[in-house]
């Protein structure tokens, strides 16, 4: 199944949240592709199209309504509700999306730690959210470069490293570890 079948069976209606969301997981997975080739890191790039297609599908489940999501769960825990989305999506057409639920889960700043959580009291469960294949970790740099809300023009690194202070020194930490993970070739 493709990603757009998937896209549509949860969003079956032409709505703005639905282009916003295929818009957003498109430069998303655009910027993965164009990152893969400038990394000495071997992908494999059915699945980071797919993840990176996938990634936010959880988002119509949350509330944050700057980006017409108008559900009841917090916005931070999109990547868990996209998680349990496909997780039983796939069990109902007999198909193993486990990597596609973990890039969902995985995905949300530069991955969320159980410490995070219980230290901040997060709306998540008290585990670690850390994207660990190259595949998780790609799609998770890929997605900071590109915002649901505003213009939805690519963010500066400078940009990028702002924000993730903003989270707090860990966030900005792992998000240079993620960065040097990825063996890019800039």
């Amino acid at each position: 199944m493709e990603a757009w079948d998937i896209i549509v069976h949860f969003y079956p209606e032409e709505t703005p949240l639905r282009r916003l969301l295929w818009k957003h997981s498109n430069q998303v997975m655009e910027k993965a592709v164009s990152l893969m080739a400038q990394s000495s890191l071997h992908f494999d790039e059915r699945i980071v199209r797919k993840g990176a297609l996938l990634h936010d599908v959880g988002i119509l489940r949350c509330h944050a309504p700057k980006i017409l999501c108008c559900g009841e769960m917090p916005y931070l825990a999109h990547g868990l509700a996209g998680a349990e989305m496909l997780r039983a999506y796939a069990g109902e057409v007999g198909e193993d999306w486990e990597v596609f639920a973990r890039i969902c889960e995985r995905h949300t700043g530069a991955g969320i730690t159980k410490e995070d959580i219980l230290a901040r009291k997060l709306p998540l469960p008290p585990r670690d959210f850390l994207p660990e294949t190259a595949e998780e970790r790609l799609v998770c740099y890929a997605d900071k470069f590109y915002s649901k809300s505003g213009d939805m023009q690519e963010e500066s690194m400078e940009q990028i490293r702002r924000e993730m202070k903003g989270y707090g020194g860990t966030a900005a930490a792992r998000f240079e570890a993620l960065e040097a993970s990825l063996r890019l070739r800039y």
